[in-house]
């Protein structure tokens, strides 16, 4: 049996430029794994160690993506599969999630695909749903909990916000997990030692099924990003000092003033 995580690297840090296309530039900036995927990699990670599984990574992006296998490999992930070509830039949801899904697909068989929530770049938390549509496989989302992994089925917690849901789901099938599902383990050294010649299983347009490039990258997104700007940073601040009645009546009134209330 085997799992198959999808795997992000996002920029490390706020202070990122935007090109004239609305794409993030990611040259010269430190990276990071997704931080949601950490959580989805030590889900996987657990099933691996009760179940004996074998655990895959799949990621999209340039040659550097490398990293976050890498990472994944130091915390105990068998096999890395990188999707990399310019024909995929400038993919939005939809194209990212179909050229993962076409990934996928040359990883073999997997009875589990596992991704995070969302991802601290785009933030859409659209991929892995869109992702199982386009493999004709069901998915659920918002998994905060995994009851049982079972022959031919996993039970699981979902996170419905207002309530919450236990239900079984069949494979091969798809979840998303929340943060807090485990608390990821650290990269291992000795894993790093063991696995830094290990092959990465790399694939570009030409080696997936569907090789017409019209359906990827900016020629097969639907939706173009009218304007992306990082958020205005605002540190004014007032301090005050008097009693608590009178503080408790001027916050009320500056709450109303911003209108907040």
């Amino acid at each position: 049996m085997e799992i198959v995580v999808c795997i992000k690297q996002v920029p490390g840090t706020t202070e990122v430029k935007v090109d004239d296309r609305g794409n993030l530039i990611r040259d010269g900036i430190d990276s990071k794994m997704n931080p949601y995927d950490l959580y989805a990699v030590e889900s996987a990670l657990k099933i691996k160690e009760d179940k004996g599984w074998k655990v895959s990574v799949i990621t999209m992006g340039p040659p550097q993506s490398e990293a976050v296998i890498r990472e994944a490999f130091m915390m105990g992930v068998d096999d890395g599969y990188l999707l990399t070509d310019r024909k995929f830039a400038g993919a939005d949801v939809l194209a990212t999630s179909y050229t993962l899904s076409q990934g996928v697909k040359k990883t073999g068989n997997p009875q589990l695909i596992i991704c995070g929530k969302q991802t601290t770049d785009g933030d859409t938390a659209q991929v892995g749903p869109e992702m199982a549509e386009y493999l004709g496989i069901p998915h659920v989302a918002n998994v905060k909990k995994i009851h049982e992994v079972k022959e031919n089925s996993i039970i699981v917690d979902l996170d419905m916000a207002t309530t919450l849901e236990t239900v079984e789901i069949q494979y091969p099938c798809l979840i998303t997990v929340e943060k807090g599902i485990f608390q990821p383990r650290l990269p291992s050294y000795k894993k790093k030692k063991e696995t830094i010649k290990k092959q990465i299983f790399t694939y570009s347009l030409k080696d997936l099924t569907d090789t017409d490039e019209v359906n990827y990258g900016a020629s097969g997104s639907p939706t173009q990003v009218e304007r992306i700007f990082p958020p205005d940073v605002n540190n004014d601040k007032e301090v005050w000092t008097g009693a608590g009645d009178d503080l408790g009546k001027r916050l009320f009134k500056k709450l109303v003033e911003l209108k907040f209330m």
